[in-house]
């Protein structure tokens, strides 16, 4: 089957539950309406038509030359010429200037429809969002206006062969002119879209070390390296030294090129400092959290589309006998198929509410109406984006292996797309930071770093949320008041000085997974109270996911405190010892 945008669905999620207390939808109810419909159109019948060939044909390299799959071209123009790319961009630059929050649902249904195509939008906004913050004004005024529109596209340019996650090590030059430029040499692997056919410019973000610069991360900076140069009258120039070497051959998004880039040749490639000298990973960070959050996008856009196949599916395969039903059967009917569906149906819910309720802090942070709720609401929005990313790639990841398992063994052959969907998405917890940094950043920096306060906000929060909808849920609700409780016993145990770091370290996927699963339930029973009627489809996946889900909740605890937990057992059987 093909994808069905969800707009209901997200409409629901983005105008009753992504509101975070005391606040409004992100604009008007008929306009959001009507551009979710449009966004939605076009991803359905443009977009989810390539993601086979996509798969299939995928992206092609030939002496530095990569070619895109069938149709990627056409489609990419006509998504920037209708101001998608634009959707959340600065309208000093031609944006549109619309919330996060709609340009995120946007880009979920790209996401749905193609996620080999959307990993090139999304890099670009990054890119243009890292130049709006940190660049000089000449250079946003020559770059941003065609990065925005999508005319020209951006990447980031992080990874080398010998250094992955560690970017410390890193080893990519950047040698002063003395005109203000810099010559930049060094390689780069794993950088999506770095090179293909869709944008007539490629403006790369590079990260490298200056001849004198300290050690480590504080000696790192950030260059703009355009692929062709650019005139000041904006017209195109000769090329920059700068060359795909190879692609990736990959498990999936086979039609998102993972280029190997090459800078200086030919003597250096000419970049331009962006930020300041040896400070160009905090520059970076704006692009790696647009991007994390996008990730996490992902894995709600991949459980969705996998979610639709598998119901889909399992409605029309008849199987076995069922009660209350003629014999054969739909498959959905058997009370463990119909467990499964609805299981993938709360969790791809529930990642969407944490998703969108960080992209509505974004928001808050950067149009509250005081001081005080923008630095509210940029802790939270710093609190919810490892758990995006983490949690809800995860989710991506469970939900489509089990449209696999939904399809039987037509979900272990290609024809289905079922297979394509789990090894599209098993590069989400990987990539922008792998899942288990995303939890060494949430127990390690995020829960403590204002004492606290922001979790226990965030605790109270889930607790009215569960208040307001006990009388709807049922006795449902007891499971998630114990999931909040197992979170608040976790976070006092991580912070106490008697915990060390190692301990730390140990259960910080763990920790991620609870808070996830907690913050995922409560977010819900908002969603059940906002319906406000107990046979609601959003009270009933709140039933489910508290009694499916959030009963994990204890295990997790007591994993996460117990003391007899030995780092030398693990270490030993991981080969060390």
């Amino acid at each position: 089957m093909s994808y069905r945008p969800p707009i209901d669905d997200i409409l629901f999620t983005l105008t009753e539950i992504a509101v975070p207390p005391g606040g409004a939808p992100p604009m008007e109810r008929d306009d959001l309406v009507a551009i979710l419909d449009e966004a939605g159109k076009f991803c359905e019948e443009r977009v989810d038509p390539l993601d086979r060939t996509s798969d299939t044909v995928g992206a092609a390299w030939a002496d530095g030359i990569v070619t895109c799959p069938p149709g990627f071209r056409e489609a990419y123009a006509d998504w920037a010429a209708a101001g998608w790319n634009a959707v959340s961009q600065p309208e000093a630059f031609g944006g549109s200037g619309l919330p996060t929050a709609v340009g995120t649902a946007s880009m979920e249904m790209l996401t749905s429809a193609c996620m080999a195509l959307s990993t090139l939008p999304v890099l670009s906004q990054g890119a243009a969002d890292a130049i709006h913050a940190h660049a000089s004004e000449a250079l946003k005024a020559k770059y941003l206006e065609k990065l925005v529109s999508g005319e020209w596209t951006g990447t980031m340019n992080l990874t080398e062969p010998h250094a992955g996650s560690d970017v410390g090590l890193l080893r990519t030059r950047a040698v002063p002119v003395g005109d203000g430029t810099y010559r930049i040499t060094g390689s780069k692997i794993f950088i999506t879209f770095g090179e293909h056919d869709l944008a007539e410019n490629i403006i790369h973000l590079v990260l490298a070390r200056l001849p004198d610069a300290p050690a480590g991360v504080k000696g790192i900076s950030l260059f703009l390296v355009p692929k062709f140069f650019v005139a000041d009258d904006g017209s195109l120039g000769e090329p920059n030294d700068v060359v795909c070497a190879s692609i990736e051959h990959k498990l999936g998004i086979k039609g998102s090129p993972t280029c190997t880039m090459v800078y200086g040749d030919q003597g250096g490639a000419i970049g331009w400092l962006v930020g300041e000298e040896n400070k160009g990973l905090a520059c970076m960070f704006t692009m790696m959290n647009k991007a994390r959050l996008a990730t996490g996008l992902q894995g709600v856009a991949i459980a969705e589309k996998a979610t639709q196949k598998a119901v889909a599916y399992a409605l029309e395969r008849r199987q076995g006998r069922a009660e209350g039903f003629p014999a054969p059967a739909p498959i959905a009917a058997h009370p463990d198929v119909a467990r499964t569906l609805s299981r993938m149906r709360a969790l791809t819910a529930a990642a969407r509410a944490i998703a969108y309720a960080a992209a509505s802090a974004i928001d808050t942070a950067e149009t509250g109406e005081s001081a005080e709720i923008r630095a509210a609401a940029e802790l939270r929005a710093g609190l919810l984006t490892p758990i995006v990313k983490a949690f809800s790639t995860d989710v991506g990841c469970e939900v489509a292996s089990l449209g696999v398992q939904i399809h039987g063994g037509m979900g272990f052959v290609e024809e289905t797309g079922a297979a394509q969907l789990f090894r599209d998405i098993r590069i989400a917890p990987i990539y922008e930071g792998t899942n288990a940094i995303q939890a060494i950043d949430l127990v390690t920096r995020k829960i403590g770093r204002d004492g606290g306060a922001d979790v226990a906000r965030l605790i109270a929060e889930c607790r009215a949320d569960v208040e307001t909808a006990r009388a709807i849920l049922g006795p449902s609700a007891v499971r998630l008041d114990a999931a909040i409780d197992a979170l608040e016993i976790a976070n006092t145990h991580l912070l106490a000085p008697a915990t060390g770091e190692a301990a730390r370290l140990l259960v910080a996927s763990t920790h991620l997974r609870l808070f996830g699963l907690t913050l995922g339930g409560a977010l819900l029973a908002r969603g059940a109270a906002r319906a406000g009627n107990a046979e609601s489809r959003w009270s009933r996946l709140a039933r489910v996911f508290a009694e499916d889900l959030a009963v994990e909740a204890e295990s997790l605890l007591a994993q996460i405190t117990s003391g007899n937990r030995d780092l030398d057992d693990y270490r030993a059987l991981a080969g060390l010892g």
